[in-house]
């Protein structure tokens, strides 16, 4: 059920948000300098690597400069975040806030990367710096929203993310999936934890 509903939902996402997309890609195109994409390699399920996408948000050099900024990390655990980032474009601010950047995602979905519902695939430097526990959200597929995404993001701290993740891993159901995704909606309008 999980990966006929992935193929449904992220086929009727792209074609229905089609329009959206382009105006978004010609946005970040004439807006700054780079690709209109970000292609990122993040873990997926069991620990395997994968391209993740989205619009990109941030200037080209963004994550050589990551390291200079690593002090001002506003995030617990091995998270990487900062409210006034000051490698994000002003477009990119607004995908960021709207979650407008992560439609590409829907891409990772068709594909199998990535599921509708699951935990927010982590960076490949995020994972070595894991507790052992912390390491069983890699045990399902990782995914564009999560109980994380619908109850406050950013404000919450990455123990209790985690927390979130392996009780989503423990319940997953047709129903839990569809809740979720219900949710998504009105928590990405409330731009709640959004940045």
């Amino acid at each position: 059920w999980k990966r006929a509903l992935d193929i449904v939902g992220a086929s009727f996402g792209l074609l229905l948000l089609s329009p959206v997309m382009i105006a978004i890609a010609l946005l970040v195109k004439f807006t700054s300098p780079g690709p209109v994409i970000f292609r990122q390699k993040r873990m997926g399920q069991g620990g395997r690597p994968f391209d993740f996408f989205k619009f990109r948000s941030m200037i080209p050099n963004a994550e050589r400069l990551k390291k200079e900024l690593r002090a001002k990390n506003e995030l617990s655990g091995p998270v990487f975040k900062i409210k006034n980032d000051p490698r994000i474009t002003p477009i990119g601010r607004i995908l960021r806030k709207t979650s407008l950047d992560e439609l590409p995602q829907f891409w990772n979905v068709l594909r199998g990367d990535m599921s509708l519902v699951g935990p927010r695939p982590p960076t490949l430097d995020e994972v070595p710096q894991y507790e052992l526990w912390q390491r069983r959200r890699l045990d399902v597929t990782p995914g564009i929203t999560c109980i994380w995404q619908v109850s406050g993001r950013s404000k919450i701290g990455f123990i209790d993310w985690v927390r979130m993740d392996i009780r989503y891993a423990r319940n997953r159901t047709l129903t839990n999936d569809l809740r979720l995704l219900a949710k998504t909606i009105p928590a990405v309008l409330a731009k709640d934890g959004a940045y």
